[in-house]
């Protein structure tokens, strides 16, 4: 059932836009400043580094990686659904966080629970986003997006204030209560098109009762006997008749089918080889795109980008109050400077990428590289307004995560997207899952972080290199952002749902 063009751009799409925004603020809040959280984890549970910062990277990583199966609940069962049960999930729990006796429990509960339903979260709501928007898709994508680096400078303030008033405990249960209003965002996701699990029912309802409602039922199982008097009328089947006679319809024909067993199993064999075929054909695409070098060059991009530059995100506020820089919370806390500053940096250069001359791969470069350069400099700041603003500087140019499907299509086409990107966000979130436990680790091993932060910058700055050599003209590849045809997204949402 394709959506009218009526309802597309406007009208009850801007209320769906306002909820999926609201329900990525809900979700992401406290993941994505999960930096306020650490500290106070280290002190609950006297853990190392290393494997405290195991919670902060499987709640951003798991979501990343588990995206294949997230976009594929979304497909079936429809965004309403699987909002209502990520509500639960993240909900869930932040609660249980609270009642963690040791890190490992913490590993589950926040960082894989959480994890998951961040990520179920983040597939409905750009999935509805596509279906209620066609020529101002973008746009809508671009404000919904936002909704995770708002709710991180929110997060991060209201989190620090809680633990004050509350401690880490109260923190958790009042967050995990907030985002139970994810349940409320998604009863504004009025779905245009019917989820594949609802057209297999149909489907499924509608041949088995397309004998009964055409034929004529047999007179015997019509007649209606009371007392000594019998007479023989006709009259409409019920629903609940209706769907026993289907029931002893699909009886009959199994007994049927045990009969004819050599037919059956031919039927088998042709379902399997049928889906064999299909698998066959995925992995050959799969290969494919593999086996482009700009791709490959822009995986391990994003793979390197990730395991540097997200650590920052969960250690910034450690590395200010053990290099004696602050002495009390401040007001608006480094995780929150970074945050806001995602947010311009994602819709400044996600504006800059649609000029024409400007090619978007070697932009994505030039922001690793600068981002790069900032986390190079972070060991050797020793002012908090220092930190502050490298802070600004990281969060503006991570902001790049906007440009990923962009270019993604640009090297790929419109008709793979889905595939690469899931391709491209597996790299990313096994990056992300890497980078702080890599970085905790370099601290328990010198009890520094300069060393770390030094390794964290060359992954990144060795991930521009190789994605600028490797995109140069000389190698004369077919994928060039001079000559690539312009991108009209249509109203297939599939190929869309990860523009952001």
């Amino acid at each position: 059932m394709a959506p009218s063009t009526e309802v597309l751009d406007g009208g009850w799409g801007w209320v769906i836009v306002v909820a999926c925004f609201m329900a990525q603020l809900l979700a992401y809040g406290s993941p994505q400043s999960v930096g306020v959280l650490y500290p106070e984890w280290l002190d609950a549970f006297q853990e190392s580094k290393g494997m405290t910062a195991w919670v902060g990277s499987l709640v951003a990583g798991v979501g990343l990686i588990a995206s294949p199966v997230c976009s594929a609940c979304v497909d079936n069962f429809g965004a309403r659904p699987v909002t209502i049960f990520s509500g639960v999930m993240v909900a869930g729990g932040l609660m249980l966080s609270a009642f963690a006796p040791n890190v490992q429990f913490l590993i589950f509960s926040y960082g894989i629970v959480v994890g998951l339903g961040c990520g179920l979260v983040y597939a409905a709501t750009l999935t509805i986003t596509c279906q209620y928007f066609d020529k101002r898709r973008g746009l809508a994508l671009g404000i919904v997006t936002t909704g995770t680096s708002v709710g991180a400078f929110i997060y991060a303030s209201a989190q620090n204030e809680l633990i004050v008033l509350y401690g880490l405990d109260g923190c958790l249960l009042i967050i995990g209560a907030l985002a139970l209003n994810l349940m409320g965002c998604a009863g504004f996701m009025r779905p245009l098109n019917m989820p594949g699990y609802y057209l297999k029912q149909k489907a499924a309802l509608e041949r088995n009762t397309d004998v009964q409602l055409f034929e004529k039922p047999p007179l015997d199982d019509l007649k209606i006997t009371a007392g000594s008097t019998s007479t023989t009328t006709e009259k409409p089947l019920t629903v609940k008749e209706l769907f026993i006679n289907i029931d002893a319809k699909d009886m009959t024909a199994q007994t049927e089918k045990k009969k004819g067993g050599l037919l059956a199993g031919l039927t088998i064999m042709k379902v399997i080889k049928s889906k064999q075929q299909a698998y066959c054909k995925y992995m050959h695409s799969m290969r494919e795109i593999m086996q482009d070098q700009v791709m490959v060059a822009f995986c391990i991009a994003v793979f390197l980008f990730s395991l540097g530059a997200f650590p920052p995100v969960l250690f910034i506020e450690d590395v200010a109050q053990s290099e004696g820089l602050i002495e009390e919370v401040s007001v608006v806390p480094l995780v929150s400077i970074g945050a806001i500053a995602s947010c311009v940096g994602k819709l400044a250069l996600g504006m800059l990428v649609d000029i024409k001359w400007i090619n978007g791969i070697y932009l994505y470069a030039f922001t690793m590289f600068a981002g790069g350069v900032a986390l190079l400099l972070i060991p050797s700041t020793k002012t908090y307004l220092g930190l502050q603003i490298l802070s600004a500087i990281l969060g503006f140019f991570s902001g790049n995560w906007s440009l990923t499907s962009y270019i993604t299509t640009s090297i790929v086409g419109l008709d793979r997207l889905t595939q690469a990107h899931g391709i491209l966000m597996f790299f990313g979130g096994f990056g992300i899952m890497l980078g702080p436990p890599i970085v905790g680790w370099f601290f328990d091993w010198t009890q520094s972080y300069e060393l770390a932060f030094y390794f964290s910058g060359c992954c990144v700055e060795l991930g521009a290199f190789i994605l600028f050599l490797l995109n140069l003209p000389c190698w004369n590849k077919k994928h060039s952002e001079s000559d690539r045809p312009d991108v009209h997204y249509t109203s297939n949402c599939d190929k869309v749902a990860s523009v952001a």
